[in-house]
């Protein structure tokens, strides 16, 4: 019984090519590890994880926002170096001579900064030599005439003195006025100093109403100007919001589609600019977009109120336009 016992079990293979004769014993316990029931080094890990992915998270945004702040601050800078950079040189070309380069380079400056002090100055000066010798008077033909005497130019010299004080001092209507006494007494007087003169004069006048308020006066004045020499960009650039704040406001209770429309481009540009009643744009414009509201609310005309409010709400920074707007867009159909 033992024989047949011995000669039944499993022998063990030996690596090498032998047959190992030994049996193995059954009963021993196995070196194979057992699967364990749980892992908690694997939860441990994955959420060791999870706070990695939420640090580099967080990391990123801060670094993202602070990224942001720098290259705002260093384009606000490099825009500061142009804008002093192009008025220097405005005023090399001037000093050179080289008068229509420079305008254009304080043009630039304006663009860039309307605030940079002095630039309004410097254009100011330098569209009187411009407009001064864009038109000169040809010189006549030489013919014999009797000598006579030179004639008394006293009057008119001072005329023109006091003239260039007032120009000196912005005071530009007394500076039109002289003008005008000068043109009348003598029109042969320095004829083109006398237009560039003037085309200046009604230029910065008519600057100075539209931005006090008085627009139509402003616009008259620079069309008045235009008969002397071409506008600037600026000047333009105000004729053109003044322009816009009139129509916008003939439209006022009758079109509220079209007063916002008008007031919505003006207010982007120019907000303060104002007439006679002392509304700026900016006022005209969201008092407009509320009565347009109201009015597409009482049609019934949600898709565009809808539009409306959400424009109202990127406008004043008011939540509540925004979830009107949410509430109007979930009606249009």
């Amino acid at each position: 019984m033992d024989d047949h016992l011995n000669e039944t079990q499993p022998t063990q293979i030996d690596p090498f090519g032998g047959e190992d004769t030994s049996p193995i014993d059954l009963e021993q316990p196995s070196d194979i590890p057992q699967k364990k029931k749980g892992r908690p080094w694997l939860l441990r890990g994955g959420l060791a994880l999870l706070g990695l992915i939420l640090v580099l998270g967080v990391s990123g945004i801060l670094g993202y926002q602070n990224g942001i702040r720098r290259r705002t601050g260093q384009e606000a800078f490099q825009l500061a170096v142009a804008a002093a950079e192009q008025y220097e040189l405005g005023i090399l070309d001037m000093q050179a001579g080289r008068y229509e380069v420079a305008r254009q380079r304080f043009e630039y400056v304006i663009g860039l900064d309307p605030t940079y002090p002095g630039v309004t100055d410097k254009l100011a000066e330098v569209l009187l030599v411009l407009n001064a010798t864009a038109t000169p008077t040809p010189s006549p033909l030489p013919t014999a005439v009797e000598a006579t005497p030179t004639p008394d130019s006293r009057a008119e010299e001072e005329l023109f003195a006091q003239a260039e004080g007032y120009v000196a001092s912005g005071e530009w209507s007394l500076a039109i006025e002289t003008l005008e006494m000068l043109r009348k007494k003598n029109p042969a007087y320095r004829p083109i100093d006398v237009d560039g003169m003037i085309y200046l004069s009604l230029r910065q006048r008519g600057v100075q109403k539209i931005s006090l308020g008085s627009l139509e006066g402003g616009i008259y004045d620079l069309a008045l100007a235009e008969n002397f020499g071409v506008l600037d960009t600026e000047a333009d650039s105000w004729r053109t919001w003044a322009s816009y704040y009139i129509s916008g406001a003939s439209y006022w209770d009758v079109d509220w589609a079209q007063a916002v429309s008008y007031f919505e481009q003006v207010a982007a540009m120019t907000p303060n600019l104002h007439d006679g009643s002392g509304w700026t744009a900016a006022q005209r414009y969201l008092e407009a977009l509320i009565a347009y509201a109201q009015l597409l609310e009482a049609d019934g005309n949600w898709c565009e109120l809808a539009t409306i409010y959400e424009k109202t709400y990127q406008y004043t920074g008011d939540s509540a336009y925004q979830e009107r707007s949410l509430s109007a867009l979930d009606k249009c159909e």
